[in-house]
């Protein structure tokens, strides 16, 4: 593979028919932004390319439902969605649309040389027409029921249920969605990508890597999703697809013979990548070609899982059979993000839009990134709730990062008069401090890298909980009387921990990262000076010390709730809200644990008093072996030696990163061997909706064997 000097980046274009909704922008652009943000940090060359879908059948579909025509719909949304993009910090280098002049021009060239290469055939077919509204229906006008999995209101070219690439002809009892009439069967021509002929490179290239004779990218890197959808289409057999409709608002077909035809719109907007990029190359006067056709050009296209086919099966067709084009090396899809128990529904409005969130939330951008970061759904469906939204904001925003840097700061200010202290010679625990920071720090990029970005974030919130632990284990309130020496040291590296947040926290949370660099008097850091510990410099004037994030009551977060359940379809089954609960992996690690589970019977007091629950700090944890799940935990809870605990919660922690958390202990449970190791012990977890394993932990620090009343 040829060594990357740049990457081009891009995030699927949304349709113009609404407003972007949080399943949006968890599914495909916050994750994008994450990692453009982070390749800037290393110094990387990125292009971050996004626009409006402005053609395609939806467009007019909603044109028809509101009474007004395509360019007024495209222009409201197109608008709205890139203020909403802004203001979030979603920081596209284009948000172009393809009803530009350019993006038609530059989609009609690639359609003729297409053509010249011979990638098309000319088929008269027999296609669906709506006698009631005289015209040929394009896929979106026609609904039916899904072949493969019932859904009665599946659309001509795909089922949004479950995924499934469909035809129009595949639809049982199919419905004109003008007239709701049933549609007849008319002869009509079109224009049809010969994808048959590229089954046996595409097979090749997707599941080892190679192309044209040479390693273009490692399939072990591909999400095992987006390989398994393409490999079933590709097990049935590519078929030609036809590239033209019979429409009247897209990108004209450019032949004599076609008129009253335009191009298929999953041939038209990918190619907004394209325009977008030449329009953005003449606004900076650049080459706009080596973003697409240098072989030392990384392509990457962020999407969700329902767009899977056309952009790692059909785009890389079209731009090898057009010719000097790179293929994408990867295509990191995610899956879907449930609200409250439901699939989001924007016919139905169950949904949080992003615009309407920033109008009742202002300068709360990075609280619902930060949710959302959490739960992304990267391996399978998450789901976002409010009380969950409102238990991350004050459980980790607010008493993790926020308690840290409000901590620090007031206490420099108490004794320094606001400026920052030198330190001293470094003892084992400051050695210690900062070998736990430039891990974490070392962790967030390797995740990045692997678009692995929920754990990227738990890697740069560990910075904190390690600036948090440093600061209780040594109480400089307390030294500053009798060790004032040792106060200075301990709060100059308290400092610089929170300047090394301020870069480990920019992909993720932006706005709090420039608040935070602006509060300790820095400017914006690259991404290696988070390997550093002398980032702000004795004398250094520091910012008056301000609350990062604040609180989010029940009262805020309830007429939220009752907004979005007012909205709910009468007589439809509510889905059941996810609450967080406790966890036992000591009775349930073998088995994988159980997930969220139902309130259970009532118990006595006296029952409930019989457990002894002690708070105790992990001293060390490795992996069982053969256990996949399985962690086995060292915890001092003031004992002579400490326990040996076994606990499932190998899928969301490395070992490595568990050292000095602070834990909740059942410790008078009956031993228990699992794998060959005895357990002695429980520990409390919770589990949120996005089934993400959380340490039930007090938020202040508490010596070990601290009894929990």
């Amino acid at each position: 593979m040829k060594e990357i000097k740049r990457h081009t980046i891009t995030a699927a274009l949304p349709y113009a028919n609404g407003p972007l909704h949080i399943g949006h922008i968890a599914g495909a652009y916050l994750p994008a932004d994450i990692h453009v943000r982070n390749l800037r940090q290393r110094g990387k060359e990125v292009l971050f390319i996004c626009g409006s879908d402005e053609h395609g059948a939806a467009i007019t579909i909603r044109a028809l439902k509101e009474g007004t025509t395509p360019r007024a719909i495209v222009d409201k949304y197109h608008a709205l969605m890139d203020r909403a993009f802004r203001e979030f910090g979603i920081r596209f280098d284009i948000y172009d649309r393809t009803s530009s002049d350019l993006h038609r021009e530059t989609s009609q060239a690639f359609f003729l040389k297409l053509l010249e290469n011979g990638a098309f055939s000319v088929q008269e077919e027999q296609q669906y027409y709506d006698e009631e509204a005289k015209q040929f229906l394009a896929d979106r006008y026609i609904m039916g029921t899904c072949p493969t999995c019932g859904n009665p209101d599946a659309y001509g070219d795909q089922c949004e249920r479950c995924g499934s690439a469909l035809s129009p002809k595949d639809l049982i009892d199919p419905r004109s969605t003008l007239s709701g009439a049933k549609p007849v069967l008319k002869p009509t021509q079109h224009w049809y990508l010969r994808m048959d002929e590229a089954q046996q490179w595409v097979e090749r290239w997707m599941n080892t890597g190679e192309l044209d004779g040479a390693m273009h990218h490692d399939p072990r890197e591909w999400k095992a999703s987006v390989l398994g959808q393409c490999n079933s289409w590709l097990k049935d057999g590519l078929r030609p697809r036809a590239m033209t409709r019979d429409l009247d608002w897209g990108v004209p077909v450019p032949l004599p013979d076609a008129r009253g035809k335009v191009l298929y719109v999953w041939l038209d907007a990918p190619i907004g990548y394209i325009s977008a990029t030449k329009r953005w190359a003449k606004d900076h006067n650049a080459d706009w070609e080596k973003w697409w056709k240098a072989e030392d050009t990384r392509l990457i296209h962020f999407i969700g899982k329902d767009n899977i086919v056309f952009h790692a099966i059909i785009f890389p067709i079209l731009l090898k059979l057009h010719g000097g084009f790179v293929l994408p090396q990867n295509v990191p899809a995610n899956e879907f993000l449930n609200l409250e128990g439901r699939k989001i529904s924007t016919s139905r409005n169950w949904a949080v839009w992003l615009h309407e969130y920033l109008e009742r939330w202002p300068g709360r951008q990075d609280e619902l990134r930060y949710c959302l970061g959490t739960i992304l759904p990267e391996q399978k469906d998450s789901e976002f709730t409010w009380k969950d939204f409102q238990e991350k904001n004050n459980n980790e925003l607010v008493a993790i990062i926020g308690n840290f840097v409000q901590r620090v700061f007031v206490l420099c200010h108490k004794y320094y008069g606001g400026r920052a202290p030198g330190a001293g010679a470094a003892t084992g625990q400051d050695l210690a401090l900062w070998s736990t920071v430039h891990a974490s720090a070392e962790e967030v990029a390797r995740h990045i890298d692997h678009f692995r970005f929920r754990d990227a974030l738990a890697s740069a919130m560990n910075v904190a909980r390690a600036g948090n632990k440093y600061l209780s284990d040594h109480e400089p309130w307390k030294l500053e009387k009798t060790d004032p020496e040792r106060t200075r040291t301990i709060l100059a590296n308290s400092l610089n921990v929170a300047a090394v947040l301020s870069i480990v926290l920019e992909p993720f949370l932006p706005h709090t990262a420039e608040k935070l660099r602006r509060m300790l008097g820095l400017g914006d850091l690259p991404w290696a000076h988070a390997f550093r510990s002398d980032l702000i410099g004795e004398g250094q004037e520091l910012g008056k010390p301000e609350h990062l994030f604040k609180p989010i009551t029940d009262a805020e977060i309830q007429p939220e709730i009752d907004r979005l359940h007012a909205n709910a379809p009468q007589g439809q089954e509510q889905g059941q809200q996810a609450a967080p609960v406790a966890k036992s992996e000591h009775r349930s690690a073998e088995a994988g644990g159980s997930g969220v589970v139902s309130a259970k019977a009532t118990i006595a007091f006296d029952d409930f008093a019989k457990l002894d629950l002690r708070v105790g700090t992990i001293v060390a944890a490795e992996r069982v072996p053969k256990a996949d799940k399985l962690l086995k935990l060292a915890i001092d809870i003031g004992e002579a030696v400490p326990r040996t605990v076994v606990s499932g919660i190998a899928a969301h922690y490395a070992p490595e990163q568990l050292a000095g958390q602070q834990v909740v202990l059942v410790a008078n449970l009956e031993p228990r061997k699992m794998r060959g190791v005895e357990s002695q012990g429980m520990v409390l977890m919770a589990e949120d909706a996005g089934g993400r394993l959380v340490f039930v932990q007090p938020r202040d620090a508490v010596g070990p064997g601290g009894e929990v009343r």
